[in-house]
């Protein structure tokens, strides 16, 4: 009687029984060989901390050049932060005295300028363990929300908890000026969301050993703590810190006086007034001056404008037409867009004012029709004309994506 070569079951026990040249397999058999292959392939990718290839400076601009386009301050910025991070992080044991601080970075700029992508692309070029946290869930602990300890959780579940490659790893902090002080005063009363999270994360950006729950916080209490040391962790912490214009333009007025005061008026540029960003601007704004110190390296994401909208429809490797393209290629159809149709996805996304964000929603809007009826007909090609554009964005809400 023909059973499995593997497990010995009959044909009658399984679903499914495949006859090899000299033996045969069920269907049993084949999934848990599938996962075992699949786990292989899992160890075989994972995080190699002691290979980090690491490019000089001008290396690490050009990597970054092909994924976001504009930005070149702080491309540069944060290029040599993370070159010097990692090198200190390579150096053995020296005869001198000197050692190194690690050099954390923050990042300001408005909402869709790329401060993410920037650095999501900065570990991909290290291959690196790499997350992102929302810096609004956080509380301090003991009150409802996220512990501060999470994010260093999620850094662990994303390194496939190997401690080693996770204390070499990339934190993302996200709308960290969400936890500013609610006052410029040092509050009376708990400020369990925002002083209190600022307090919270100094031992993690200073570099400490932290007991890290694998699982999560109170949702496991009995779970065994895995310590985790942040010493060699390169935080990035990013905000749009809307409003800060007016906390650098109140500094900058009270320079203005003497006999330059007109003259020196005449050289801000009151268009850009981030690229005049300066420590004492994020105290102003609420962040204490305790975590200042500890984001050192200080950098600013300038406005998009309309050229660099433009390029970013197009240049990029991932750009966002490529995307569509090859989404429509994988259905055997090719897409091709009028060269007007672009400059009406900038126009919209300017009037909008939501970045590069804006772009992905408004091609979405024009495409979501095309991409619904193409697939189920015998097309093998499309062309996107201006007409077409003003007609799907026309009959779609888009209200709900305009900015005040």
């Amino acid at each position: 009687m023909d059973k499995c070569s593997f497990c010995g079951r009959s044909k009658k026990d399984v679903n499914i029984l495949i006859a090899g040249v000299s033996g045969h397999i069920c269907d049993s058999c084949i999934d848990q060989a599938h996962q075992i292959i699949l786990e292989e392939f899992k160890q075989k990718e994972s995080f190699d901390i002691n290979s980090i290839k690491l490019l000089k400076p001008k290396e690490i601009n050009a990597f970054l050049d092909q994924y976001v386009i504009g930005q070149d301050e702080a491309k540069k910025v944060l290029s040599v932060a993370v070159y010097n991070h990692y090198k200190r992080l390579a150096q053995k044991d020296t005869k001198d005295d000197v050692e190194i601080e690690k050099s954390n970075i923050v990042m300001i700029g408005e909402t869709g300028t790329g401060k993410t992508l920037l650095a999501r692309t900065i570990a991909k070029m290290l291959h690196v363990p790499f997350t992102i946290v929302d810096a609004t869930v956080l509380t301090e602990a003991g009150y409802v929300g996220e512990d501060i300890e999470t994010i260093l959780t999620r850094l662990l579940q994303v390194a496939d908890y190997d401690v080693q490659a996770a204390e070499k790893g990339i934190v993302f902090i996200d709308e960290i000026d969400k936890i500013s002080r609610k006052s410029d005063n040092p509050s009376i009363t708990r400020d369990v969301s925002g002083e209190g999270v600022q307090q919270g994360l100094l031992k993690l950006l200073e570099g400490s050993v932290v007991n890290v729950p694998p699982q999560g916080g109170r949702k496991h209490p009995d779970q065994k703590m895995i310590p985790v040391n942040t010493r060699d962790i390169l935080f990035i912490a990013g905000g749009a810190f809307d409003g800060i214009e007016q906390k650098i333009g109140n500094r900058l007025n009270t320079k203005m006086v003497g006999y330059s005061a007109s003259k020196d008026k005449d050289l801000i540029d009151r268009g850009n007034l981030l690229q005049y960003i300066a420590p004492q601007d994020l105290k102003a704004f609420g962040l204490i001056p305790e975590i200042i110190g500890r984001l050192p390296v200080l950098t600013y994401l300038e406005s998009l404008d309309r050229e660099t909208l433009k390029n970013i429809l197009t240049e990029p490797k991932n750009s966002i037409l490529k995307q569509y393209e090859k989404l429509f290629r994988m259905d055997g159809i090719e897409l091709t867009f009028d060269k007007k149709v672009l400059d009406f996805i900038v126009d919209k996304a300017v009037e909008f004012k939501l970045g590069a964000r804006g772009l992905r929603s408004i091609c979405e809007a024009i495409m979501v029709d095309a991409m619904y009826e193409m697939p189920s007909t015998k097309e093998t090609a499309l062309h996107i004309t201006l007409n077409y554009a003003k007609k799907r964005i026309s009959t779609t809400n888009m209200k709900k994506l305009r900015v005040a």
